[in-house]
Order: C-alpha cells, then sequence, then structure tokens
C-alpha cells in the first residue's frame, strides 16, 4: 500500500510540475514562433502590419468570427492586431499587451542570420525571440487551443499585438487607448514584456511579477556662447562649462525611495539570498534604513536603479571646427524615474544639480507613449492576479517563489498605468539573468523555455479566468 501512495505522489508531482502540450501543440506553437522571428517588423525595413494579419489569420483559421479579431491602427505599416476570446461576461475582461516590433538587427553583426528561426545547442536564435516575439507565439497558441477546446472562460480574455514599443512611433497601445478603447478595456492588464522568470546556469530562481516600472525621459544639457579663435582661449569655453556641470551630475544621487512593490520584493529577496546583500536587503526595510546598508547595496547597479531615480549622460557633441573655440556644447541625458514622480521635477531637479545658469536644462520632445506619460503608480498586488499565478507556479516549478518586481526599464505597461488600468508584468519564460541578449546580438532563448511556456500561458489563464472546459 505504501508503494503505491508513493507512486501516486510521485505521478502527481510530475503531472504538476510540467504537463507538456500534446507534439501537435509544441509544432503549431514552433510554426507561430517561426512566422513571427521570420516576418521583419523593424523600423527601418519592416511591417508590424504583416505580422498583425499573419496572426490575424491564424485565429480565423482556427474559427474565430471576424467580429472578434480586427487589425487596426493609423500607420499602414504599424497597424494593431486585437482579438477577443469570448467568455461568459460574468467578469470584466483581461487584457494580454504583447508588441511586434523588434529593433534593428544588421546581418554583418550576428553569427547567423537575424531573421530566420534557428535552433541551435538547445536555443531559438533570432531577432524577438527574446523581446517579445515568444509572448505573441504563446499567447496566439493559447487562444487557439481554447477554441478547440470549447474553453468557456468566466470573462472575455482580449489580445493586443502592437507596434510602436520599441521606437515610439505609431505606438499601438497608446493609440488604442486613445481611439479606440472599446476593444480593450479590461479590469486589468497582463504584459508579457516585464517582470522576470529567472534561471541561472539552468535552475529556476524566481518568479517577478512586475507591478511597477520606472518612467523614460530625455533630458538635452547645452551650453551656446559666442566662440572664437583657439588660439586665444577665452575663459568661458562650453565644453569645459558643460563637462563641469556634468562632473557634478555624475557625483550626484538621487534619494533613496521604496514603494510597495521594491519593499515587497527587497522583503521576500532578503532572505533568499546569502552573505552581506541579503544582510543589507534586510537592513534598508527598518526605520529608519540603514544608510551603510544603501552605500553597499548602491554599487551593485541593479539593486541601485530599483530604489532611485537614475540619470545618466548617453550622448555628447560640441564645436564645429579643429581650431575654432566652441560656441556650443550638447549631452544628452537620459533618465529612469521613479513611479510618483514626473518628468518636470526631475528637470528641476537636473538644473539644480548642474548649478549652472549659463547649461539650458529641457526634455527632449519623443513622439513616444512612454516618454510623455504622466506618473505610472505602482500596481496593487491583489488576489485575483498574485494567486492565480502562486497556483500554477506552484504545481509547475514546486517551491520557486513569487516576488513582487519593479522593472528599471520601460514597457507598454508605463501607458496603460498611465491610463488608470492596473498592470502587471508577467513573462512567462525563463531567460538566465547571465544572458540576456534582448537588442543585441544573436539574441536567444532557450528551446525549453519556450515549450514550457506553452503550458505556462495555457494554465495561467485558465486559473485567472476560472472558466469551465
Amino acid at each position: 500500500m505504501k508503494n503505491i501512495l508513493t507512486l501516486f505522489v510521485l505521478l502527481l508531482t510530475s503531472w504538476s510540475r510540467a504537463t507538456p502540450a500534446d507534439e501537435p501543440t509544441r509544432q503549431m506553437a514552433r510554426g507561430i514562433f517561426k512566422e513571427l522571428i521570420e516576418t521583419n517588423t523593424t523600423d527601418s525595413a519592416g511591417s508590424v502590419t504583416n505580422a498583425a494579419n499573419e496572426m490575424a489569420k491564424r485565429l480565423m483559421d482556427a474559427g474565430f468570427p471576424a467580429t472578434d479579431v480586427v487589425v487596426v491602427g493609423d500607420d499602414m505599416r504599424k497597424m494593431n492586431m486585437v482579438a477577443r476570446y469570448r467568455g461568459t461576461g460574468k467578469k470584466k475582461p483581461i487584457l494580454w499587451i504583447n508588441h511586434l516590433d523588434v529593433v534593428e538587427a544588421r546581418r554583418e553583426d550576428w553569427s547567423l542570420d537575424p531573421f530566420v528561426l534557428t535552433e541551435k545547442d538547445g536555443y531559438f536564435y533570432g531577432r524577438g525571440t527574446e523581446d517579445i516575439k515568444q509572448g505573441a507565439a504563446l499567447l496566439v497558441t493559447t487562444f487557439i487551443r481554447f477554441k478547440k477546446e470549447g474553453y468557456k472562460p468566466d470573462r472575455d480574455i482580449i489580445l493586443a499585438l502592437t507596434a510602436g514599443e520599441e521606437d515610439g512611433k505609431s505606438n499601438g497601445v497608446e493609440w488604442l487607448l486613445k481611439n479606440r478603447r472599446d476593444l480593450i478595456d479590461a479590469e486589468f492588464v497582463l504584459n508579457p514584456d516585464a517582470g522576470s522568470f529567472e534561471l541561472d546556469k539552468g535552475t529556476h530562481v524566481l518568479v517577478g511579477l512586475q507591478a511597477s516600472e520606472k518612467l523614460y525621459a530625455d533630458f538635452a544639457l547645452e551650453v551656446h556662447n559666442k566662440g572664437g579663435h583657439s588660439s586665444q582661449p577665452t575663459p568661458d569655453n562650453a565644453i569645459y562649462q558643460l563637462a563641469a556641470g556634468l562632473s557634478r551630475l555624475a557625483r550626484y544621487k538621487f534619494p533613496f525611495e521604496l514603494n510597495e512593490v521594491t519593499r515587497g520584493y527587497f522583503e521576500r529577496q532578503g532572505p533568499l539570498t546569502a552573505g552581506q546583500d541579503g544582510a543589507d536587503m534586510k537592513a534598508i526595510l527598518q526605520s529608519p534604513p540603514s544608510e551603510e546598508a544603501i552605500v553597499r547595496l548602491s554599487s551593485s547597479p541593479f539593486y541601485n536603479s530599483r530604489y532611485r531615480t537614475t540619470c545618466v549622460a548617453t550622448r555628447l557633441e560640441a564645436g564645429h571646427a579643429n581650431n575654432a573655440l566652441p560656441g556650443y556644447a550638447k549631452a544628452i541625458v537620459n533618465c529612469r524615474i521613479l513611479p510618483g514622480h514626473t518628468a518636470l521635477e526631475v528637470r528641476d531637479q537636473l538644473v539644480a544639480v548642474v548649478s549652472d545658469p549659463g547649461i539650458s536644462v529641457s526634455q527632449l520632445d519623443i513622439s513616444s507613449g512612454i516618454a510623455s506619460m504622466a506618473p505610472n503608480p505602482p500596481s496593487p498586488l491583489t488576489p485575483d492576479v498574485v494567486a492565480p499565478l502562486e497556483k500554477v507556479v506552484g504545481q509547475m516549478w514546486p517551491g520557486l517563489p513569487v516576488v513582487p518586481f519593479m522593472d528599471a526599464g520601460a514597457s507598454d505597461g508605463a501607458i496603460t498605468r498611465g491610463f488608470g488600468m492596473r498592470t502587471y508584468g508577467v513573462v512567462g519564460v525563463f531567460i538566465d539573468i547571465n544572458d540576456d541578449r534582448s537588442h543585441g546580438r544573436d539574441e536567444r532563448l532557450p528551446v525549453e523555455s519556450f515549450y514550457e511556456g506553452i503550458e505556462f500561458f495555457y494554465r495561467f489563464n485558465k486559473a485567472l479566468t476560472a472558466g469551465k472546459p
């Protein structure tokens, strides 16, 4: 009897860890992934519209009515697909957002063709394999699986595959919110382009539920004067003046600040982290926080960016000739701003830090929803999102912690939060913390992570919607 019970427990544990999708489903997901990777959606030469139309066709071929799958937008190369999986209407819909555009990739920079899905050495290679076409492929696969099963969720599930996240031009999420909110209005938003499912040397470490992210803003710092002949130097050299202001900025640290999400992150991460870092994480949670612990943790760019606004010079230009005094000098400063603060506040702080009325500070006007968005407050860690996620993670990866997470970067989630929609980043695929190649050369995703993602998105959407088969 004991042996029978042991066998039953082993079988149950094996099923709960990761029941693999059947082979036809795996091949369907891989085919969708391949089609997306091999459809160029860069700003320079690609078309998001082509990818949106391909995904719309996939869904309609699976039985979705044309009224529930639309391709809309204001730029013929950057249209957005919105699909709706109909539920009982017992609860308000949920919305998944996933951008289809990718950053540029030159063939000569890569060891293989960035616009061909290549499986090699346990990885899928190609532009967008990590950022973030795998999310689109897995969500479209989930919709088709549900349709085949006749699954009836207790609410509609909406999928928006959008343009303009990477370059900020014709941003699809912002356009939909301003022009077709009826298509995507939902109780809350989920975004695979945020959060963190962490691998470390092949070991699953944690699931980071992103409930907050920083605001993106660029500023121009400029000095202008009359210049002159380089043979007769004057005290008011534009390069030296700007350099002095940038040196003051380089030494400045914005104030330490925790919010609900980052506090929750360090509360959960502290006991999981060995040595001084773990002790310091506990110490910064004290009231008042330990200044010594803050200083030590701040030596890590990762931790430093989690509890303070950061501003850093990223570009510089000056002068017009080798034999002339510079008549101007200009630096671009990129800032990632903590939630709850505005770009205007940060601009005023930059003015105070450079401390020179001869250095003008102005925010760059980038036509991006992310860049122009009002403060996006952290989304509350509510049971309707946290409990389903913990349930599925516990089934597939027993014992793995689910940790609140704030991204130091920016995503389309900043836009939905700015429009008053609760938004959560759920990556759904595990990526090694030491091998993040998004936006880089030979971008790749572990093959096993992709296939785990098929089952995760399927289970998680069911857990969120508590429907009937």
